[in-house]
């Protein structure tokens, strides 16, 4: 017998105010067929008087909520987020204070749009290793406390929101494969080479300020095509399947033509893709577990479906997890 982690419900939040391209026209030089045609953002959320904390709550109580849990019942959180509200403490126990989780683990992750990613892929180590036996994952961004509202090249794209998964143990019988609930495999890569091609010019011990989004925006492209190109093929690889056994893939929202290429390599219908920028822009570390909520409340993602999820963020770096929800 053998403990596999499995996520037994999901939450997530978006901030009321919505930003469509064409408010965008009025504050920068740029266009909505531009936007679109380069992105293929339409809209996104961006949150006015919450911080990453109170969307990262909000999240997180839906998701408790759909898994039939107590709060108290929980022995572990870890927030994946690049914008906190504060140096310190982390987002994560601002998180348990609100929900009344008692004491346990409680940390951050970052690893930007990728976050989600690892925190998933920790949550799961510490399950199979037995630390933890439920573990609240959060991935939570104020995106637009960070960009440069007069560089058209970023704040076109990024965006606020929450998204939260509820990942349990359940004990496994030998031999049950790929065909049984639960985290099958987690992937995580680095290069910190790339780390000037997606970075934020300022930060605490350098600037004593949050700074803004610099991005080279081509080069990002570039190695995000072929890094999760990689990463899927080592997925396939790995467990031993064919693409056409993965029911869904769920990709970090960052470019509607980057989404089109893993797609792609996987020889996947776009209509078994989970694609939520159109109306959510790149919400960083959040952008995942937003669509996986939506696409679960939806009735589109069922119980027994095989699922991957994989991002690319700045760092640069990169993962993927596959799970059988």
């Amino acid at each position: 017998m053998t403990v596999k982690a499995y996520i037994s419900g999901t939450g997530s939040y978006l901030p009321p105010k919505v930003l469509t391209n064409k408010d965008l026209e009025r504050m920068v030089d740029t266009s909505d067929e531009w936007i679109v045609q380069r992105s293929g953002i339409k809209e996104r959320h961006i949150a006015e008087n919450e911080t990453t904390a109170d969307m990262a709550i909000k999240a997180a109580a839906r998701a408790i909520e759909m898994a039939g849990i107590s709060a108290d019942q929980i022995n572990g959180i870890i927030v994946a987020t690049t914008t906190p509200d504060s140096t310190f403490p982390a987002v994560a126990v601002k998180v348990q204070s609100a929900l009344g989780i008692p004491a346990c683990p409680a940390f951050d992750v970052q690893a930007v749009c990728s976050g989600f990613v690892y925190a998933l892929s920790t949550a799961d180590a510490y399950i199979r290793t037995g630390l933890m036996s439920r573990v609240l994952v959060i991935g939570a961004e104020k995106m637009s406390s960070i960009i440069d509202w007069t560089d058209r090249g970023t704040c076109v794209l990024f965006a606020d929101g929450a998204g939260a998964v509820i990942l349990e143990a359940r004990d496994v019988e030998d031999g049950e494969g790929l065909e049984g609930q639960g985290i099958h495999s987690t992937h995580l890569y680095a290069n910190g080479e790339g780390k000037d091609l997606l970075y934020v010019d300022g930060g605490v011990s350098s600037t004593g300020d949050s700074g803004h989004i610099k991005m080279e925006g081509k080069e990002v492209f570039k190695y995000a095509v072929t890094y999760l190109a990689e990463i899927v093929a080592e997925v396939l690889a790995q467990n031993k399947i064919h693409p056409d056994q993965i029911d869904w893939l769920v990709p970090h929202q960052a470019n509607i033509r980057i989404i089109e290429s893993t797609a792609k390599k996987l020889d996947m219908s776009m209509d078994k893709v989970i694609v939520t920028i159109d109306r959510h822009g790149n919400t960083s570390a959040a952008s995942i577990p937003l669509a996986l909520d939506e696409a679960v409340r939806d009735g589109r993602i069922k119980r027994g479906q095989m699922v991957l999820t994989e991002a690319m963020g700045g760092g640069l770096t990169w993962g993927a997890v596959l799970f059988r929800f």
